[in-house]
């Protein structure tokens, strides 16, 4: 089977069954449209298209079987002619499957109330804030809260500790554009003389006591300071700040985290900020290991900010994704009615009828 024709044997398919062959093939694949999940698809199966068709014949194979086996009901065709004038422009009932759960879903101004900005008031410090500071004066320390919790609170806290200490610190990032962003940041809090960046395309004040940069820089400034050349003031740095640190998990750049953390200098502090750790224990454990000082870990899993999930339809109509407020993780099939009345709107405005 040629690329052409695999491609117009895929697009003749539901959604549905697209969803199904992606599974395991293709990443968050459900929030791909038609035309975008089939090209995924021929992209994820290059090396093993014979897999991906052999799947799919089954999958057509059992589809085709079903509907063989599904009792076909004809309407009545005396009930065409009975019917009142005025039911033709009511749109009919979408029936939904409710999967035993009787209370009614929640309505679209349920939730969107408390969206916007909350009214200001006074900052107080969360108590895991206040230990993740705590610990940073003895130990190394591995933070790993939700997005939104605060972690650039105890990273600014903990680097204004170290300058009036006259300690330089760098803080480092998985990318540019982000190490360009926290540049501006820091240098509205500390001032414009008191914070550096050096990444692959930008150098401003290399002396600062404050350096913002990519990990891979901070990783040769340390394979160079190993060679004897000392490009930035190594012998004062007093604390390393690596933002986004769930890379030590990346197949292709963790090994850049890995080398930075191992010849990072033994008399300044660690503090690894993330997300989405996997396994925090292991790395603080990891890194008590390797040098000379405990690593401590803070854990924190309430969110601050909760997250709600809607969807948005190509026509801009707006709904929950999910019958509840919250995501109810663990629980997929807690779909809105109206989000699957959309669904299979999308799915048959994109069908073989519609398809190039």
């Amino acid at each position: 089977m040629t690329t052409h024709e695999l491609e117009q044997l895929l697009m003749q398919q539901p959604v549905s069954l697209l969803h199904r062959l992606a599974r395991g093939r293709i990443s968050r694949h459900f929030r791909s449209g038609k035309r975008k999940l089939v090209d995924l698809l021929l992209q994820a199966s290059a090396e093993n298209r014979p897999g991906l068709e052999s799947d799919l014949a089954a999958l057509i194979e059992e589809r085709t079987s079903r509907e063989q086996i599904a009792p076909v009901v004809k309407p009545r065709p005396e009930k065409v002619h009975t019917r009142p004038a005025t039911t033709s422009a009511s749109p009919r009932p979408h029936k939904t499957e409710d999967h035993g759960h009787h209370e009614p879903p929640v309505s679209l101004h349920e939730w969107l109330s408390g969206i916007g900005v909350p009214p200001p008031q006074p900052f107080v410090p969360d108590a895991w804030q206040v230990d993740a500071l705590a610990k940073l004066a003895e130990t190394d320390v591995v933070v790993s809260v939700p997005t939104g919790s605060g972690k650039t609170y105890v990273a600014i806290e903990a680097t204004a500790r170290a300058m009036r200490e006259n300690r330089t610190v760098i803080y480092t990032s998985p990318l540019k554009a982000l190490s360009n962003t926290k540049f501006t940041e820091f240098s509205r809090v500390f001032g414009p003389g008191q914070v550096g960046i050096l990444t692959g395309d930008r150098r401003e004040h290399a002396q600062a006591p404050l350096l913002i940069m990519t990990t891979e820089i901070l990783r040769n400034l340390l394979y160079d300071a190993a060679g004897g050349e000392i490009d930035v003031r190594l012998d004062t740095l007093g604390l390393v700040i690596m933002d986004e640190s769930q890379y030590l998990a990346d197949p292709e750049r963790g090994v850049v985290w890995e080398e930075t953390l191992i010849f990072c200098p033994s008399q300044a502090r660690l503090l690894l900020l993330s997300a989405s750790i996997g396994n925090p224990q292991d790395i603080a454990d990891w890194l008590t290991a390797i040098r000379p000082t405990p690593c401590s870990l803070i854990r924190h899993t309430k969110r601050s900010v909760p997250l709600r999930a809607g969807y948005l339809h190509p026509n801009e109509k707006l709904t929950p994704l999910f019958r509840t407020a919250g995501i109810p993780y663990g629980q997929p099939h807690l779909l809105h009615p109206e989000a699957k009345r959309l669904f299979m709107e999308y799915e048959e405005e994109t069908g073989p009828s519609r398809s190039r």
